[in-house]
């Protein structure tokens, strides 16, 4: 008797196994670590060009809107301007430089191999002041306390003592070291030590030391004579040249005498011969940085349309000749 094949059925057995807790929870700690090492791989000093230029920009601000006894000065015109936007630009730069300091200090703790790296770059090692010069600009430029307080000589001294450590091993390098002489490692970015130094400088005078103020403005006038020589003399196509992205920082030739001419005033008491000798060296390096440029850029032009001119006359014979 033939069997039914309707009646015949398969049994399928289906086993499930449940997953472990352990790994469906998803690890906070590694998916918030995997997020901050990225950001934390790209940041590095340079970074804080923008705390430098916002703590300027309040400096100014602040410097613009004390009285001034002249009767021809554009400050009482200026004074005019709210002064709760000056606080607030203060605060801006304020929470800047806070967001850019930690991100740094995080850096340093998860990533010092990163540091240390950039420590030893030679365009790396020059931004290391630029925190720190922020800061200076920062409490100069504060609305909150006075120079006069105690608060504002511990901060001065918290600040100013990583910039004559940085001063103490970069400058012995230039003498000591073969491969970190002066002549080899010399770029635009290295005045950013001498502008630390004058803006340390800056603010000792405003606090009314004097001979602090005398010996931080010599230590930077005299590296910076060395420098400007030294950029000054750089051979075309010599391994000192910055690359394209950061040619920007060549307008730092005209921040240092600009700095040296705010601190020698602030340091003598008044706009004197001096002062007015780095100022106008500034204005100077500034108007020939910009005309280069501009000249530059006008040659081109002037190229592109003699060209176009020139092919247009070359065609033109040909055209009436259908």
């Amino acid at each position: 008797m033939a069997k039914d094949p309707s009646n015949h059925h398969t049994q399928i057995e289906l086993v499930v196994i449940e997953p472990s807790p352990i790994s469906t929870q998803p690890s906070h700690a590694g998916v918030s670590k995997s997020t901050i090492l990225p950001i934390l791989a790209r940041f590095h000093a340079g970074y804080f060009r923008i705390s430098l230029s916002l703590c300027s920009q309040a400096l100014l601000w602040k410097t613009l809107g004390e009285p001034m006894p002249e009767a021809h000065s554009l400050r009482p015109l200026l004074r005019r301007l709210p002064a709760k936007a000056f606080v607030l630009l203060w605060v801006v730069a304020l929470l800047t430089l806070i967001s850019l300091s930690l991100l740094y200090t995080l850096k340093c703790l998860l990533q010092f191999n990163k540091v240390k790296d950039e420590f030893s770059n030679r365009i790396g090692v020059n931004y290391l002041f630029a925190p720190w010069i922020s800061w200076l600009l920062l409490l100069q430029s504060s609305p909150f306390f006075n120079p006069n307080t105690a608060l504002y000589v511990v901060l001065w001294w918290v600040f100013i003592v990583p910039i004559l450590v940085m001063d103490v091993k970069i400058y012995g390098q230039w003498f000591t070291k073969g491969k970190r002489f002066l002549s080899g490692v010399a770029n635009p970015t290295s005045q950013l030590s001498v502008i630390g130094n004058l803006v340390a400088a800056l603010a000792a005078a405003r606090m009314g030391w004097k001979e602090a103020a005398v010996g931080l403005f010599a230590l930077g006038m005299a590296h910076y004579l060395v420098l400007f020589v030294t950029l000054y003399q750089r051979l075309a196509g010599s391994d000192c040249l910055l690359p394209a992205i950061l040619r920007p920082v060549l307008f730092l030739f005209f921040a240092a005498p600009s700095v040296a001419s705010l601190a020698w005033d602030s340091i003598a008491g008044s706009f004197d011969n001096p002062s007015k000798m780095l100022f106008f060296l500034s204005l100077f390096l500034f108007l020939s940085l910009v005309s280069t440029k501009l000249i530059q850029n006008v040659y081109k032009s002037l190229t592109c349309l003699l060209f176009f001119q020139k092919k247009k006359k070359r065609e033109s014979p040909k055209s009436r000749n259908y």
